[in-house]
C-alpha cells in the first residue's frame, strides 16, 4: 500500500484505536462487545502491549491518520499457553479493501515469527466474514474448527471459526542452519 507505514502503536494513537473499534462494536458482529469503550477504559488494554515479545500492537498510518491496528494477546491465562497468542485486526471503515489489512497483519506475523517464545498464532472469526477468512488463509492460517452459537449480539447467536498459524517452522529451520 503506497504511503502506508506500519509501526508499533504509540500513546497518541489510542483515540483513533478506540474510534475504529467502537465502529465495529456498534455496527458489526465481529466483536462481541455490545457497548462502546472509552479511551480511559481502553488504556489498560493498550498498556499491556510492548514493542517486542509476544504481545504486540501495530498500527497502519497514512499521512498522519491511523487506518487500522493488529495485535497479539495472550491466548489463555494459564502459563502453559504462554507460547500461543491470539491475533486480531481492525481496519478503519473508510480504509477497507485497500490492502491495508494484509500489510498490517502480515507485519504483525513477521514480527511474531522473530520472537523466540511464540509458537502459534490463533485467530477467531465471527461468521459470516468471508473477507477475514480470505485474509487469514492468504497469510497462511489454516482452519481448525468452529464453535457454534457461541456469541450473542444483535438478538441472535453467531458461530466463530478458529484458524491457526504455526510460527515455529521458520525458527526451527534457522536453528538447524545455525
Amino acid at each position: 500500500m503506497r504511503g502506508v507505514q506500519v509501526r508499533p502503536a504509540e500513546a497518541q494513537d489510542l483515540d483513533a484505536l478506540v474510534r475504529i473499534y467502537n465502529h465495529y462494536v456498534l455496527s458489526s458482529h465481529v466483536t462481541f462487545d455490545t457497548e462502546t469503550v472509552s479511551v480511559d477504559a481502553r488504556r489498560p488494554w493498550f498498556e499491556g502491549f510492548s514493542e517486542r515479545g509476544p504481545h504486540q500492537l501495530l498500527v497502519a498510518e497514512q499521512a498522519g491518520r491511523v487506518l487500522g491496528y493488529a495485535s497479539s494477546t495472550r491466548h489463555r491465562p494459564k502459563r502453559g499457553y504462554d507460547r500461543s497468542v491470539e491475533t486480531t485486526i481492525y481496519v478503519d471503515r473508510d480504509a477497507v479493501e485497500r490492502g491495508i489489512g494484509r500489510q498490517l497483519y502480515g507485519a504483525l506475523l513477521e514480527r511474531l515469527k522473530a520472537e523466540p517464545d511464540v509458537h502459534r498464532a490463533f485467530g477467531g472469526i465471527a461468521l459470516p466474514n468471508p473477507a477475514s477468512i480470505a485474509l487469514h488463509e492468504r497469510l497462511g492460517f489454516r482452519f481448525i474448527g468452529t464453535f457454534h452459537d457461541i456469541g450473542f449480539k444483535f438478538d441472535r447467536y453467531w458461530d466463530v471459526s478458529w484458524y491457526e498459524k504455526d510460527l515455529s517452522a521458520a525458527k526451527e529451520h534457522h536453528l538447524s542452519m545455525g
